[in-house]
């Protein structure tokens, strides 16, 4: 008889009932190997037995070759898993691709119409002694170039800008061979199909053909329950290609950016590939803006449309992790956290455009009013990464108020080279699962917490649409200053400007805090505002000016620098997650008496000791990488 992995200790009733599936953690169970239906049966009951909530059937690198992308054996796996996933009330989200990045349905877009495949724009310099031939000479039939522009380069040589094909591929679902025992991985070994255009609307048209429409003509009865969503990921301009040569777009894409520019673009494009060419960063700035409001407008608009039109959501997450504009297409925002790029505490941490992504998020949900919103974490981190190293990732995107949270991955096989694949699997193969419950139990109460409550927070850090500013955000984070990111657009569109506030739909700010001087027009509507609080030197935060102006009161004793502090309401009581985020403990204060601790997690302690409970909190000792959720009185 399976024993059922214990609760932690003296679980208490507080919330009532405890969170359901739906909050709970929801990872990549990537399928990579030979499948089976009991096998898949057995595993999802497991994963319920250690307080997962659902997961997304996420098609890998590794699958024998007749279980390929939408085939009826793989449809008839997937199948399996949505039947027992509604048994349980888990919650499932599909993938929606044939590995990544999305837009090309595992080769199948080109494979329909070779005419929208990945196309790019590349420059060729002509050399002097065929400076007189015609500009097809320099490229091969199946290139399918296009001339853009033939001009004169400031040292006299002849060079061509062209669109063409780029022959980019994606990440293929089975290696060419199987490799022998004990290969390590590398991508070298997949099949890598023919990266889609994704600028082309028409591509993207019979992507939604080969892959949405695919799963609701099979699985259709499951959406809703437990089909939740459809995950997008990271769809790539130029899918992946390792000529350098080549720069994003195509003839079409450049003739519309004149139009919304007002003025022919066409000269101005050597300044894509030429430091030297007049005004070059202010033209790439213009020619990246294009670009994503083109891949807005092609691909991730038109599924949204879909997804909605089938009662589910988008889910998934762009390119880029500072991109809020991209983010506000999905009906479930989201990034990633991969590759080390962040590190609790380590600057990385706090510093740099990745630092800025779990907050990217948060904010895109509040602003556009979805539920959810989610993060990837844990991917290529290494083989050794540790469960406690999970557990500060998880903290770090709930105090910035992460609610949907996505461990990369649960390996169905870690065979051969499988297990070097995108490393380390964070679940049933590992030595920690049977300790996993506990964790898992606590990100579900943080998921539960941070949806269909109330941001605290009147602070906003305005985006100028170069990115997301996070020198401002460290000072911030630093001093327990909540925040939300704005884009100049909200400021220009329904908010409302008074001297004392700015208001975005149920949203007051109080102060609005600015990296760099905003744009004319909103510097316009903001006039009357008493509220701006432009950056100082090297971007750091006016926290002074600041403090006079936010009405969410400190409610610590002192300044504590690696304290993040996230408030939100629900269910009549405010609620802080605090987390510290470095290795050495933090005592603090609290300046309320009527705070009183709910949860508190140490790292360093056996997970059954996590707690759960209600009693006054006047003084605590945030341990290293300790959590706490601390709430006013009922």
């Amino acid at each position: 008889m399976k024993v059922r992995p214990p609760y932690p200790v003296a679980m208490p009733a507080y919330p009532a009932p405890w969170p359901n599936h739906e909050f709970g953690l929801t990872p990549f169970w990537f399928w990579n190997d030979h499948l089976d239906h009991a096998e898949i049966r057995r595993r999802i009951a497991d994963f319920e037995d250690h307080g997962v909530g659902g997961f997304i059937l996420h098609p890998r690198v590794g699958l024998p070759k007749d279980c390929g992308w939408m085939s009826p054996k793989l449809l008839d796996f997937m199948e399996t898993a949505l039947i027992e996933a509604r048994r349980r009330g888990l919650v499932v989200y599909l993938y929606d691709e044939g590995m990544y990045p999305s837009g090309s349905a595992s080769g199948r877009v080109v494979a329909r119409d070779p005419a929208l495949a990945n196309r790019g724009l590349q420059r060729v310099v002509v050399a002097a002694g065929e400076a007189q031939q015609p500009w097809q000479a320099f490229f091969r039939p199946g290139d399918d170039a296009r001339l853009v522009l033939d001009f004169t380069d400031a040292g006299g040589r002849r060079t061509l800008i062209v669109d063409r094909k780029t022959h980019a591929t994606i990440r293929g679902l089975h290696y060419r061979e199987e490799p022998p025992p004990g290969t390590p991985h590398d991508d070298r070994l997949e099949e890598a199909p023919l990266a889609g255009d994704i600028l082309n609307p028409e591509a993207v048209r019979v992507f939604i053909e080969e892959s949405y429409d695919a799963y609701a003509l099979r699985f259709g009865d499951y959406f809703g329950q437990p089909v939740a969503g459809v995950f997008t990921d990271e769809p790539s301009l130029l899918g992946r290609l390792g000529d350098k040569s080549f720069r994003p777009g195509n003839l079409n894409f450049v003739k519309t950016l004149s139009d919304w520019l007002g003025g022919d673009f066409t000269p101005s494009l050597p300044a894509l590939w030429d430091d030297t060419f007049p005004d070059a960063a202010q033209l790439r700035r213009a020619y990246h803006r294009g670009l994503q409001r083109c891949l807005e407008e092609s691909y991730y608009r038109p599924l949204a449309r879909w997804c909605a039109d089938h009662g589910i959501n988008l889910i998934g997450h762009p390119d880029e992790p500072d991109n809020l504009a991209h983010l506000r297409c999905f009906q479930i925002p989201g990034q990633d956290l991969v590759w080390r790029w962040v590190e609790p505490g380590q600057p990385s941490g706090l510093e740099g455009p990745q630092s800025t992504q779990a907050k990217a998020a948060a904010s895109a949900m509040v602003l556009t009013g979805a539920r959810r919103n989610a993060n990837e974490y844990c991917g290529a981190y290494g083989p050794d990464f540790t469960f406690e190293e999970m557990q500060r990732l998880t903290w770090w995107l709930a105090v910035r108020g992460c609610n949907l949270l996505i461990p990369h991955a649960f390996y169905w096989s870690t065979r051969g080279p499988r297990l070097t694949e995108r490393p380390p699997d964070v679940g049933p193969n590992q030595p920690w699962w049977p300790r996993f419950r506990p964790f898992a139990d606590c990100a579900r109460y943080l998921c539960w917490l941070n949806t269909d409550s109330e941001t605290v927070c009147d602070v906003a850090l305005l985006a100028s649409g170069e990115g997301l500013p996070w020198q401002p955000a460290k000072d911030l984070f630093e001093h327990q200053v909540d925040f939300l990111y704005l884009e100049e657009s909200d400021l220009l569109g329904a908010a409302e400007v008074n001297a004392d506030s700015v208001r975005i739909g149920p949203l007051t700010f109080r102060a609005v805090v600015c990296a760099a001087p905003p744009g004319p027009a909103v510097a316009e509507r903001l006039a009357v505002f008493g509220g701006l609080a432009p950056a100082g030197p090297e971007g750091a935060a006016p926290l002074d000016h600041i403090g006079g102006l936010t009405r969410c009161r400190p409610v610590l004793d002192g300044s504590h620098p690696t304290l993040r502090q996230r408030r939100v309401r629900k269910d009549g009581r405010d609620h802080l997650i605090f987390f510290n985020e470095s290795d050495r403990p933090v005592e603090a204060g609290f300046v309320s008496k009527y705070l009183r601790l709910v949860l508190e997690w140490d790292s360093a302690r056996p997970p059954q000791q996590f707690d759960l409970q209600d009693r006054p909190a006047e003084r605590f000792r945030f341990p290293p990488f300790g959590l706490a959720v601390l709430a006013t009185s009922a």
